[in-house]
């Protein structure tokens, strides 16, 4: 019972909330629900609207058409390309340097200033990065090829942005460079919020520094990896700034083409196809839900699943036991 006089401060927590909620269902929920709204129209600029849920037979019409255009095709095989190269080196980067920096074995001289050097990358914006690497590979003049010519290495300048293999692996390279100090610091914490009674009985046992990387550090921060490989792939699917600023118009053969460029350019250059572009938008929604989905699935802790699982049987037969009791002693 609360007492006469004591103030109750859980109103406060939900007052706190507020800005959040506010900024949440305006800029977050409202343009979600308008993106999935206008995949059902024939809106375009600012023309009239209409609407195929009155029209029975073309309700997913424009869903329809965007999966059966060869640029989605190319848009979407990019996106995982490039997604898939730059997430597994970034991965094995974190994590051998995760390994390097929680060695209790070795002690590192500047270790703060490794890591704020690592994570560095991640600070600066994609937009200014992919500028900054257009300049680098500039054509006919700019570092890198002046680099290349001076020492030889190349007769003549070489057009980095007008090569598709190039363009593709720069980008994969930027990538990398960018995120692998982010997802060693996730990785590192994860580490650190091991009790290090675990390690200390491994060095009792004498375990080398592989071993216990491999047997302890690895499937105790299987939770942290599966976020650091959900976070990524949400990332990764949704790749816009650099594709869209590295290289003009895609590149050759729409090289750099991801599906966030492709929304774009449907949206808001040239045809303002807003209704095709909210399609592709809630198609590309469903695969990174179900891909997420998919990933918790099979990255589940299985043992703790095991255990819950035993505990619903339990309490189930619990439940199940007293109903009979209790219809026993009304029939007796």
């Amino acid at each position: 019972m609360k007492k006469k006089g004591s103030i109750s401060y859980a109103k406060y927590g939900y007052i706190f909330c507020i800005p959040f909620i506010v900024a949440y269902l305006v800029f977050s929920f409202y343009p979600t629900l308008t993106t999935f709204m206008y995949g059902f129209t024939d809106l375009r600029g600012a023309g009239k609207t209409t609407w195929h849920f009155l029209k029975g037979s073309k309700i997913f019409s424009n869903y329809k058409q965007i999966l059966s255009m060869p640029t989605f095709h190319i848009a979407l095989k990019n996106t995982v390309k490039i997604w898939l190269c730059n997430f597994i080196p970034q991965m094995i980067m974190a994590l051998l340097l995760s390994a390097w920096f929680t060695n209790r074995r070795v002690k590192i001289p500047g270790e703060g200033a490794f890591k704020v050097l690592f994570y560095m990358p991640n600070i600066i914006t994609a937009a200014t990065v992919a500028i900054l690497f257009s300049a680098l590979f500039g054509y006919p003049m700019g570092p890198v090829n002046d680099f290349l010519t001076r020492f030889h290495i190349i007769d003549k300048p070489f057009y980095f942005l007008n090569s598709r293999a190039a363009a593709q692996n720069i980008i994969i390279f930027i990538q990398t460079w960018q995120w692998y100090g982010y997802t060693m610091i996730i990785i590192i914490s994860g580490v650190l919020g091991i009790d290090p009674e675990i390690f200390e009985a491994a060095d009792i046992d004498g375990a080398n520094g592989w071993k216990v990387f491999w047997n302890i550090t690895i499937p105790s921060i299987k939770t942290i990896l599966l976020f650091t490989l959900v976070t990524s792939l949400i990332g990764g699917l949704n790749m816009f700034d650099i594709p869209a600023l590295f290289v003009p118009n895609s590149g050759p053969d729409n090289a750099t083409l991801t599906t966030s460029v492709l929304i774009n350019t449907m949206a808001f250059r040239g045809g303002y196809l807003y209704n095709r572009a909210s399609a592709l938008s809630m198609i590309m929604f469903i695969i990174i839900v179900v891909c997420s989905a998919v990933l918790f699935y099979f990255l589940r802790d299985k043992d703790e699943a095991r255990i819950k699982k035993q505990k619903k049987q339990e309490i189930k037969a619990r439940k199940l036991a007293a109903k009979n009791a209790a219809k026993g002693v009304i029939n007796g």
